[in-house]
């Protein structure tokens, strides 16, 4: 077996401990759990599945009530609901990002970490600076053991089209960047490169007032976001339940070939069709991840609208 097709290893350390993807409710009312990767914390997803959230409540309705993203950090004292089963997890940041289809929520992706001196990476969102039109600056991150890189990051500024956050922003279309330590197009390259960071994803956010922020992730070996990064563009054409996506970029830290899967997905097909049927994120794992490409035991995949349509997905699996 080669390690195209080993199995994933459950127990490998990862910067971003689990995903949830909350969406509205039938009646509207409410956040409910639409789908999640709970990794190993299994007692944590336990003491979520029967959670909801109003607008304005909790972590996930704060996110839809102020349309926007928001991170808590550290989760202690700042009245995060759950904070007895994240304490018992380990868990101490979270960020919690809508995804809008014009005016419409789609859903609401909270990213969970755990901090300790062997996880470093970062997730960040950039928005335009109001001091300095056409400019991004860092509006909040959270990067775990690379305190070095953080320091950077928060003096950093991206003109439009600059660094992996000015160029998802400019285009409004993801973007992977590989060997961030040594590439000149990532502008903290030297900072990256100390920090162990490998693997950059940058995704426009469309908020539904026509600003559009920039979430960058970027993933270390040490204690990787994912070993397997993906961008799929919409095909042509519409049916009732969305259009196809078709594979156009991608990035693997494993041996054997990338593309060794099918490189389009209908509509309702595994999570990047579940995504493009509902536009809303998604995220399997556990029982859920059986479908998934060899070797993979979980998948984050995220939307990116564009006018209101959806026009790509982003997605990641460890």
């Amino acid at each position: 077996m080669d390690d195209a097709n080993a199995p994933a290893d459950a127990a490998a350390l990862r910067f971003i401990e689990a995903v949830e993807v909350w969406i509205p409710s039938p009646d509207g009312d409410k956040l409910i759990l639409a789908s999640a990767d709970y990794g190993r914390l299994t007692a944590f997803g336990d003491a979520s599945r029967n959670v909801s959230f109003a607008r304005g409540e909790g972590l996930p309705g704060r996110a839809w009530a102020e349309a926007r993203p928001v991170l808590i950090n550290p989760l202690a004292g700042s009245g995060f609901v759950r904070i007895e089963a994240a304490a018992e997890a380990g868990l101490t940041c979270a960020l919690a990002v809508p995804f809008f289809a014009g005016q419409a929520l789609k859903g609401v992706a909270v990213l969970l970490c755990a901090e300790d001196e062997a996880r470093s990476g970062a997730v960040e969102i950039w928005a335009e600076d109001k001091a300095a039109p056409g400019v991004l600056a860092l509006s909040d991150g959270y990067y775990g053991a690379a305190k070095a890189f953080e320091a950077v990051s928060r003096a950093a500024r991206f003109a439009r089209g600059k660094g992996l956050p000015g160029g998802a922003w400019a285009a409004q279309a993801a973007m992977l960047l590989r060997d961030l330590g040594g590439s000149f197009r990532f502008v903290r390259a030297e900072a990256a490169g100390e920090a162990g960071l490998t693997t950059g994803l940058g995704i426009p956010l469309e908020l539904p007032g026509g600003e559009t922020l920039a979430l960058a992730l970027l993933s270390a070996k040490s204690a990787p976001i994912a070993g397997r990064f993906e961008i799929w563009d919409a095909a042509g054409g519409s049916g009732k339940d969305g259009r196809d996506m078709i594979l156009v970029d991608g990035v693997c830290d494993r041996r054997g070939p990338l593309w060794g899967q099918p490189r389009r997905a209908a509509p309702w097909q595994g999570p990047i069709g579940r995504v493009a049927a509902t536009g809303a994120p998604v995220a399997v794992g556990g029982p859920e991840a059986a479908g998934l490409p060899a070797g993979w035991a979980s998948c984050v995949a995220l939307p990116i609208h564009r006018k209101g349509r959806l026009a790509q997905v982003a997605a990641w699996y460890f």
